[in-house]
């Protein structure tokens, strides 16, 4: 029987877009490694990092104060060169030139295929997942995203009360290139009247919002608020359209990287946490090429390019239960 690998020095890095709470993720990991004897690595800017050997060796006290901090203080960055075989086999290789013995990946859907790519050069991956979209398959949560809906719901909360006061319409566009979970969701917890997402609509029908807003005047609502993902777009141009052809006053807010920001959430925190310590205390259980989930209530740990290969959907019921609860 071959006898299993002693992991003793790790790597971490956060990659592609920042998420509030990445930093509580870091801090798990490195004081779970720390407290048992292990060397902790950090990587700065992502896979570009890796490549560049932009490192440092972290202790306790480099994370504390952090968690409640937003973005990442590893620092993060698109890496085109992960993208080619010559990029890839160079990160590999500096991986084996620091003799790490695995590499923990913070980030979303995209760096996990670069860790697939890298654990077919022999580099043992776990990743955590960390994105505001919640676009990942094979996790119910992914870090982040609570902290960018409370984002926007305080933003809608509070342009709600500006609407209400002048009897206006707003278009508030959240972020969600490809995806609508902050869109639904800041939907209905905004009460929005209406939502307007990729999966569902991939672009604007202004004739059907302003058709609802027209029939919400005739009831008696003197105010309306719409959410459209960023993915859709035309914000701009529907909050012309419905004041053009209403004569509501509309005013357009895009929240962009707003959302991004700022001080994650407890729930963030907590599932941030947990993850990070599950991350190290699968490698010391001798798992390799893994992911660190969270399904129905726990955190699972699952095989690296099993995950990649799960589907996942958004429940369009959610959209109908917004277009009910708005009447």
């Amino acid at each position: 029987m071959e006898e299993q690998k002693k992991i003793k020095k790790i790597g971490v890095l956060t990659s592609g877009g920042d998420a509030p709470g990445m930093n509580a993720a870091i801090r798990a990991v490195v004081r779970t490694g720390r407290y048992f004897d292990l060397n902790v690595i950090g990587i700065r800017k992502g896979y570009n990092g890796l490549i560049n050997g932009e490192i440092k060796e972290m202790y306790s006290r480099d994370v504390s104060n952090v968690m409640n901090l937003g973005g990442t203080i590893l620092h993060t960055a698109r890496c085109p060169e992960m993208m080619t075989t010559e990029g890839l086999d160079k990160a590999a290789a500096i991986y084996k030139i620091l003799s790490l013995d695995a590499l923990i990946v913070i980030g979303g859907d995209g760096s996990y295929r670069g860790m697939a790519e890298l654990a077919k050069r022999g580099v043992n991956c776990v990743g955590i997942p960390a994105t505001i979209d919640l676009d990942m398959n094979n996790t119910e949560y992914t870090i982040g995203f609570d902290t960018a809906v409370n984002t926007g719901m305080d933003a809608l909360n509070k342009l709600r009360d500006t609407s209400s006061s002048h009897e206006r319409c707003s278009v508030v566009e959240v972020m969600g290139r490809d995806a609508g979970y902050i869109a639904v969701w800041c939907g209905m917890v905004g009460g929005a009247e209406d939502v307007m997402f990729p999966e569902e609509k991939d672009t604007i029908d202004s004739k059907e919002v302003i058709q609802q807003i027209l029939a919400n005047r005739s009831t008696g609502k003197r105010h309306n608020l719409i959410v459209v993902a960023e993915g859709v777009g035309g914000t701009q141009k529907l909050a012309k359209d419905i004041q053009e052809i209403t004569g509501i006053q509309t005013r357009a807010t895009i929240l962009g990287h707003l959302q991004r920001g700022g001080s994650p959430t407890a729930t963030d925190r907590m599932h941030a946490s947990m993850m990070g310590y599950y991350a190290v205390k699968a490698l010391l259980e001798g798992r390799e090429n893994i992911v660190i989930a969270y399904n129905k209530g726990q955190y699972e740990v699952l095989d690296l390019f099993e995950a990649l290969d799960m589907k996942k959907s958004l429940d369009k019921e959610i959209y109908d239960v917004v277009k009910i609860l708005s009447i």
